[in-house]
């Protein structure tokens, strides 16, 4: 991604390369020949000097490279062997190769891809713990969200209309408890159109930015050919992703913070009605208390990792560069915080599959069955503790597959298309004006005093 990135922005012309420099590039690139770079090392301004520095490296045949044919060698053995010679730098050309935000924008790219990926799965995952804790689908009613129409918000509540009771899949879980007196759930579960929402439109928000950059000219100087001049700028300066993809982390923990919450609901008895941490012979085994420790460690780590590393600054090259982004790590944590928050997802998927084993013989809704048989595919039953970890990994890599996604969008785009009616059982606040108007009572005139 790094080498697809900088040939991207050498492709536009401002850079100062010869075409045939690039054409070098651009046949390594083909072979797979991708030289080793540093994750660390980049303050984001000047671009990313030291870790562009290590990819020209390999281009000019220094340093490390790999190939699919090759594995790791020298880089002169590796271009040697796919039949390509080493690029020999002319003016300009070595600036022109280091000279960008390349590095923080590709690890940037897979933030975003991994972010999107895991808040569409969220909301599938929420769901089957709303089911298991025979919560209610009142607070994901259209004239709600309508009433505060921010896009993330409305999608998030859609997709929980379409994943759980309704007359087009109806739920038996959810008809044992239909005539209960429960009249609003916690938050952790009416909230998740607004929570889960606006995590949603910050992805779609930091993917605007890291677009743009993705297919900018970051160098400096420019070379305007058709002007016949150089001048110096500060493209390469990274705060833009890096400002972004620390949003980015705060925006994409948050799902990992009310997912705690609802694996706590899971295990604890006197939230979920169901036998304490999710096993039936809580005297000899743990359940899931050891996972929920794993799910609220994750998340305290990830409130430490959201601190922004753009608000840092320090002056380097002689006071030249005098203000620098910090975008690497920015890039490096944005990631590290989606992986504990696919992990700790990972978790309450395994809690609430678990939960509706207590709930048999009565089952949740097609989509929701459909997720639940996914999970039990790779992962079986509890019935007494056994070693967690390998379960948890597999989840996770369900995950990270979107393999959640691809068993529930099918149901979930279907109600998008047929436009079915919104189901809206009855409620106990639910009240008839007619009603209210016979029961009222008469305010006497002031004659009848």
């Amino acid at each position: 991604m790094l080498l697809a990135l900088r040939i991207n922005v050498l492709a536009k012309g401002y850079s100062g390369i010869s075409l045939e420099t690039l054409k070098q590039v651009i046949e390594m690139f083909n072979a797979s020949c991708l030289p080793y770079v540093p994750e660390k090392g980049t303050v984001g301004a000047s671009g990313d000097l030291a870790p562009l520095s290590h990819l020209a490296l390999g281009l000019i045949g220094e340093g490390k490279m790999w190939s699919p044919k090759s594995g790791w060698a020298d880089a002169k053995y590796v271009l040697e062997a796919h039949g390509l010679k080493p690029v020999i730098l002319k003016p300009k050309e070595g600036l022109a190769l280091i000279n960008g935000t390349q590095m923080i924008t590709s690890l940037g790219c897979e933030a975003v891809e991994r972010a999107s990926a895991i808040a569409r799965q969220a909301d599938i995952v929420a769901a089957l713990t709303l089911e298991v804790l025979k919560g209610t689908t009142k607070a994901f009613d259209t004239d709600i969200h309508a009433l505060r129409p921010h896009r993330g918000q409305i999608e998030v509540a859609f997709r929980f209309r379409s994943l759980l009771d309704s007359d087009h899949h109806p739920s038996e879980i959810a008809e044992s408890h239909r005539f209960c007196d429960h009249v609003q759930d916690a938050y952790t579960l009416r909230c998740c159109p607004q929570v889960h929402g606006v995590v949603n439109d910050t992805i779609a928000f930091v993917k605007n930015i890291i677009t743009t950059e993705l297919n900018s000219a970051t160098d400096n100087p420019m070379v305007f050919a058709n002007r016949g001049e150089t001048i110096s700028g500060g493209n390469f300066h990274g705060e833009y992703p890096a400002k972004a993809l620390d949003y980015l982390a705060i925006g994409i923990h948050e799902l990992a913070a009310i997912s705690e919450r609802r694996i706590e609901r899971l295990c604890n008895p006197s939230l979920s009605e169901l036998p304490a941490f999710l096993v039936a012979e809580g005297g000899l085994n743990s359940g899931f208390m050891i996972a929920h420790c794993t799910a609220a460690a994750l998340v305290s780590e990830n409130k430490a990792l959201c601190h922004p590393s753009s608000v840092d600054s320090l002056s380097t090259s002689a006071a030249t560069e005098d203000h620098v982004s910090m975008g690497g790590w920015a890039a490096r944590k944005a990631l590290r915080v989606i992986e504990h928050v696919e992990q700790v997802l990972a978790i309450e998927l395994l809690a609430a599959c678990q939960g509706i084993e207590f709930l048999r013989p009565l089952k949740t809704t097609t989509p929701l069955e459909k997720v639940y048989d996914l999970v039990r595919s790779v992962v079986r039953p509890w019935i007494k503790d056994r070693f967690m970890a390998p379960d948890i990994e597999a989840a996770h890599r369900l995950l990270l597959e979107q393999k959640v996604w691809e068993v529930a969008a099918p149901y979930i785009e279907k109600y998008r298309m047929e436009h079915i009616p919104e189901s809206r059982p009855l409620s106990p606040t639910a009240f008839s004006l007619q009603f209210l108007h016979k029961k009222s009572t008469k305010i006497p005139e002031s004659e009848d005093l």
